[in-house]
């Protein structure tokens, strides 16, 4: 495999549609230039279809996911404002430590166990025994592969704490898992553009309600931050869609035309749901080709009940008498990269594969059967005996 591209099966950053990269590719331009206008306005009403939120406010920023964190506690939160978590991992973990330091009073609400996922009726008690100013859930967390039902969390944030906001980090799951912003009643929706938006990294997105944008921009508090200041940036956006320069900060000029790209596949140019909706088809599709055919194996998943595992990613333990090393080296040796596990303590059990973007949406492609003939081989290679028919 000398000099070939290894097919990159990780939770990001995925695999990408040649269009997309071609976009990268394109000669300096102007953050201002006519062209670049329309390209961005058209990006941010894409944008509210791929979120199904027309009423919302997108804001798009140069930077990781990470960065919309920051963005969402830096206008949304002041000091001692109580925030309850939903965690199903690591990043869920990573988040809290993020609202913490602009002040949030963070309640981490954990399951009975790594690889589940909090119940309702945890939730519903934990909303009804304090007063929370927001609620985050990671709608799939990359470190465990565990789904959270953000549709059936929001229903329950409504009844029981109505003015609580509803957060949630859809990293790796935007583009990829059903959602519903608008609909579900979701106040922030935050993403990163290497996941199934299809994008190479560098932009942070985030959708706003317009109830959670009305909060950002009364805030009489002194600002946190200037970067990802909503005030700052929200003319700058309005701008943008509606064909007219504006500045503040440079925008990631090509990653932006690529985003435009990639949206384009997302959206299919319909407005009416329906493009969105045959791409969870086809994500779900995908996962389960990926997890039936590692279960067939005798592998474990990590996520206790199927039912919770998410449909961007797989996570799954190293078989017993495996080395993991061992094992992501031989699929590597095979021109498949996939990654190894991240949550403390238990990292070296198990490992975990990406199937977003064009690895679920173009099976002309065969990302999903390479990927599983480099396991299977992978594993013939170290010795493993594979169940009995």
């Amino acid at each position: 495999m000398a000099g070939a591209h290894a097919l990159c099966m990780i939770p990001g950053p995925v695999e990408f549609d040649g269009d997309v990269l071609a976009a990268m590719s394109t000669p300096a331009t102007s953050h201002v230039a006519p062209a670049f206008l329309e390209t961005f306005g058209r990006a941010l009403e894409k944008l509210r279809v791929v979120f199904a939120a027309p009423s919302a406010q997108p804001f798009v920023f140069a930077g990781s996911g990470t960065l919309a964190w920051d963005a969402t506690a830096a206008n949304l939160l002041e000091p001692g404002d109580a925030v309850l978590v939903v965690n199903t991992g690591i990043f869920a973990d990573w988040f809290g430590e993020c609202l913490g330091v602009y002040g949030g009073d963070v309640t981490q609400l954990r399951s009975s166990g790594f690889g589940d996922r909090p119940a309702l009726g945890q939730i519903e008690e934990a909303l009804a025994a304090k007063s929370y100013k927001m609620i985050v859930i990671t709608q799939v967390d990359t470190s465990s592969g565990v789904l959270n039902d953000v549709k059936t969390i929001a229903a329950l944030v409504s009844r029981v704490s109505p003015d609580t906001l509803i957060v949630v980090d859809g990293v790796c799951s935007v583009g990829g898992e059903a959602l519903q912003q608008e609909a579900w009643g979701v106040d922030v929706a935050l993403t990163a553009s290497q996941k199934a938006l299809g994008v190479p990294p560098g932009l942070a997105v985030l959708m706003v309600s317009q109830r959670a944008l009305k909060r950002a921009l009364d805030r009489t508090a002194k600002p946190t931050a200037y970067f990802v200041s909503f005030k700052k940036w929200h003319p700058i956006m309005q701008k943008y869609e509606a064909r007219q320069p504006s500045y503040f900060a440079t925008p990631p000029v090509q990653l932006i035309m690529a985003l435009d790209t990639s949206l384009t596949h997302l959206v299919a140019a319909q407005a009416d749901g329906a493009a969105a909706s045959r791409r969870w088809e086809e994500h779900v599709a995908a996962s389960a080709t990926v997890k039936d055919a590692l279960e067939a194996f005798g592998l474990t998943l990590v996520p206790t009940h199927r039912d919770h595992a998410a449909h961007t990613l797989t996570a799954v333990y190293y078989p017993e008498g495996i080395d993991g090393p061992a094992l992501l080296k031989a699929i590597s040796e095979r021109g498949v990269v996939v990654a190894g596990g991240l949550f403390p303590g238990k990292a070296g059990t198990y490992f975990r594969i990406g199937h977003m973007n064009i690895s679920a949406t173009r099976p002309d492609l065969h990302h999903l059967e390479t990927t599983i003939k480099a396991v299977k081989e992978a594993l013939t290679s170290l010795g493993y005996a594979f169940p009995s028919k």
